[in-house]
């Protein structure tokens, strides 16, 4: 191998290992300049109060079981969407509490719904999930698109793991970029279920 071919692929594995550390990691810095009229809070979540939110984007499509799913459809529920990978470790920390969660809150109005990404098929992410004890649907995302039509500017998913509360009214009322244990993801929840 030539003195330029050996730089070139040694550049090229320091870039892939770049975008994967940045891709799973814990806590994040909230994107979008300017009045984004939300508020980081100091354990992590941020929120948007009831007046200012964003409507969630369109977050629709096949699940990793093949099944067709849209999130509109769960309007007058309160929505956790979780981001996540089979491959992320943060994201494995926090799957027991999601399982936890979700069953506890299922009769409550409370829908979970995950978006599994950068899976390249979806044996992992449906393993994942039985290994975990995750019950509620995932979307299938392996590109990431279904991240790319939140606005910039707004409570979005920038990491893996990012999770979002969405309002009863379909809009993001609060958002994590890190794993959460029940105790995080309870106090993103409780408050936006409470609203009336």
């Amino acid at each position: 191998m030539s003195t330029r071919s050996r730089a070139v692929l040694l550049s090229a594995m320091a870039v892939a290992a770049a975008l994967t550390l940045s891709a799973c990691g814990n806590g994040g810095t909230s994107g979008g300049g300017g009045n984004t009229n939300f508020v980081t809070g100091n354990n992590g979540i941020d929120t948007a109060a009831r007046g200012e939110r964003a409507a969630a984007p369109d977050l629709s499509g096949r699940t990793i079981d093949g099944k067709s799913l849209d999130i509109a459809d769960y309007k007058g529920k309160v929505v956790v969407v979780n981001v996540w990978g089979s491959w992320c470790g943060p994201c494995r920390e926090e799957a027991q509490y999601f399982a936890k969660v979700s069953k506890a809150y299922q009769d409550k109005g409370v829908q979970f719904v995950g978006i599994n990404t950068r899976d390249t098929s979806t044996t992992p992410a449906l393993a994942f999930e039985r290994e975990h004890g995750i019950t509620y649907p995932s979307l299938y995302d392996p590109t990431g698109k279904l991240m790319l039509r939140f606005k910039k500017g707004t409570l979005n998913p920038q990491l893996i793991p990012s999770t979002l509360v969405i309002d009863k009214d379909g809009k993001v009322a609060a958002r994590a970029l890190e794993a959460l244990d029940d105790t995080a993801l309870l106090k993103m929840l409780k408050p936006v279920l409470a609203e009336k």
